[in-house]
């Protein structure tokens, strides 16, 4: 899937709705850590991941760019560090003259205005206005694979992002995962329109039927929704 049909097949798509799919369709879920935030409210966005560790100096993410497509997303790997900023306004105006559709950091992030000015989305753990006073080695493989939180992400990961957070999804799966989530969006999107109008959650899941289907022959919630073809939980 190239960048544009990404773009428009994930557009109306958010992370709720594509971590439901994935857990419905048995994808693995991976999602970045809670504390991992957009810079600013309404963010969205989705491309192939181009991975990338830093190791001290940015001239890494420059080799990255380097290698990256239009449209891409790119996934920093500090290591989850709090004690130093890897990515500032240059490196940010960098990425957006590339091309790429937005910057997910494990890790810390400075020059928060310039950032917002920028306006090119950007996911961190937080700001810091200090920046790396290491110079490591840069390892073989940097540019192959990224970690962020308890997920190594790669090349053939896509990268979706908003005010939730970040979902990582295989880019194999991505035109099923997205039917998948556009299904269960539009059965948010009807329930929540019944229930604007008088129809109870409780009434339109059969929930006493449940109560009755659980306590003889212990159904789970999540099988009884299934049967309905009803979201909620996935």
């Amino acid at each position: 899937m190239d960048a544009l049909t990404l773009q428009t097949t994930f557009l109306d798509l958010t992370t709720p709705h594509v971590a439901d799919a994935c857990l419905r369709l048995g994808v693995a879920v991976r999602c970045g850590p809670p504390s991992l935030r957009p810079l600013w409210a309404g963010v969205h966005v989705v491309g192939r991941a181009r991975p990338v560790r830093h190791v001290g100096s940015v001239d890494v993410f420059l080799e990255a760019l380097e290698r990256a497509d239009p449209g891409d997303v790119l996934v920093v790997d500090n290591d989850g560090r709090t004690d130093e900023a890897c990515v500032g306004d240059l490196v940010a105006l960098e990425v957006a003259r590339a091309g790429l559709v937005g910057i997910v950091i494990w890790g810390l992030h400075r020059d928060t205005a310039q950032l917002r000015t920028i306006a090119l989305p950007v996911l961190s753990l937080g700001a810091s206005p200090g920046g790396p006073e290491r110079l490591d080695a840069q390892p073989a493989d940097a540019l192959a694979w990224a970690r962020c939180g308890a997920h190594t992400i790669t090349g053939d990961d896509v990268v979706l992002a908003d005010d939730d957070g970040v979902v990582f999804l295989p880019a194999a799966r991505a035109s099923e995962i997205a039917v998948a989530a556009a299904r269960i969006r539009d059965t948010e999107r009807l329930q929540a329109a019944r229930m604007q109008l008088g129809t109870t959650l409780r009434h339109q899941t059969r929930f006493a039927d449940y109560l009755v289907s659980r306590d003889r022959d212990g159904t789970t919630f999540r099988q009884h929704l299934r049967t309905l073809d009803a979201a909620i939980e996935e």
